[in-house]
């Protein structure tokens, strides 16, 4: 009797298997094998994405995940290879399949960005939803929440908590923390090494941080030196970062390796970091 209450009680952990999916490992550089950044938590049907780079949508699709389920996102920052597939992940769900509102949430910015993409589009919206095509118009509703740091959404599957991390002269970048029943997960979005993400993402079991290669890096003119060391992360601070957070599971994404082979970033990552650590690629699935 005991056995079937422990296994009832556990049943609903089982279920939502929560995982992350890279759906873009990318940065700025246009490399075909690495689509825009862009991070999918799935928490058993429930899909929570995070950036939007280019060819978000697609990736999305690669990875089985339905137009129905990408209702809602979370934005770290508003540089352009973040948010450059913020059309594409407003309107062709809405063209494809999705049913309900999409629910967006980011720094101080975001509300008008979508805005402003919403004015651009209004001929294409008025279109579909007032032409011959069949439309879904609640698909087309869009919401976009300024946040600050701090829980900003609570729903049955997650409770999802901003922070802010130190990148270049962003007045306001955040990382993100997932907690799921089964599964805690954090991304750092942009960042330098950060104290704040350090203590924000302590004993979660999975941290997705963004990395440079620092042997690559002086091959890069000072200028260039300059900007990284104030924007990103090397190898060696992630490392840094993790043997604080002491993940279960360390994910490298938004890789600048600058020449270097995953190797050797790697392995400038163990020089502080002996945990268990992958070099991510598009629509790897993590659990």
């Amino acid at each position: 009797m005991r056995l079937v209450l422990l296994l009832a009680a556990l049943a609903p952990i089982w279920a939502q298997d929560t995982r992350v999916i890279l759906l873009g490992t990318g940065t700025p550089n246009p490399e075909p094998e690495h689509s825009g950044p862009a991070v999918a938590i799935v928490s058993g049907d429930q899909v929570y994405v995070v950036d939007c780079g280019p060819g978000v949508v697609r990736r999305a699709a690669q990875a089985g995940l339905g137009m129905e389920q990408l209702t809602r996102l979370f934005v770290t920052h508003l540089h352009s290879d973040h948010t450059a597939g913020l059309p594409d992940i407003i309107f062709t769900p809405a063209v494809t399949g999705r049913k309900t509102p999409l629910e967006i949430y980011g720094p101080p910015g975001i509300h008008a960005m979508t805005r402003h993409i919403l004015q651009a589009y209004a001929e294409d919206m008025q279109v579909r939803l007032h032409g011959l095509e069949p439309a879904v118009p609640q698909a087309y509703v869009v919401t976009a929440h300024d946040v600050q740091p701090g829980l900003v959404y609570r729903d049955d599957a997650v409770r999802v908590t901003a922070f802010a991390v130190k990148h270049g002269s962003w007045r306001s970048a955040f990382g993100y923390r997932f907690e799921a029943r089964d599964k805690s997960v954090v991304i750092s979005g942009d960042t330098t090494y950060s104290d704040g993400l350090v203590a924000a993402a302590k004993g979660c079991d999975i941290l997705i941080h963004e990395v440079y290669s620092a042997k690559g890096l002086e091959k890069r003119t000072p200028d260039w030196q300059r900007y990284h060391k104030a924007f990103h992360t090397s190898a060696e601070d992630v490392g840094r970062v993790a043997a604080q957070v002491k993940p279960k599971t360390l994910v490298l994404y938004h890789q600048l390796p600058m020449g270097e082979t995953p190797d050797e970033v790697l392995s400038e990552v163990r020089r502080n970091y002996t945990g268990n650590v992958i070099y991510g690629r598009d629509l790897d699935v993590i659990r």
